[in-house]
């Protein structure tokens, strides 16, 4: 899945890399990648969109919860 990232601090005061589900294709000549979990937010700066897997299992990176849930209703509607 075509993904742009964020570097989230946690309490814990780690950082961690937050994809989200781009809402457009990007080349990585922008200054804005908006992104499907918000109308008006996105990633300002960003860097090319990357394949990352639905099952994403590396250490100090996951997916925002809430682009994770448009990836599963758009591939149900899908099937």
């Amino acid at each position: 899945m075509l993904a742009t990232h964020e570097r989230v601090r946690t309490e814990s005061d780690t950082t961690v890399l937050v994809w989200h589900k781009s809402a457009s294709h990007c080349d990585g000549q922008c200054d804005f990648h908006p992104i499907a979990c918000s109308d008006t937010d996105g990633i300002v700066l960003p860097g090319p969109t990357q394949d990352v897997p639905l099952d994403l299992d590396k250490p100090g990176e996951r997916w925002c919860p809430d682009c994770l849930a448009i990836i599963r209703a758009d591939c149900a509607t899908e099937k």
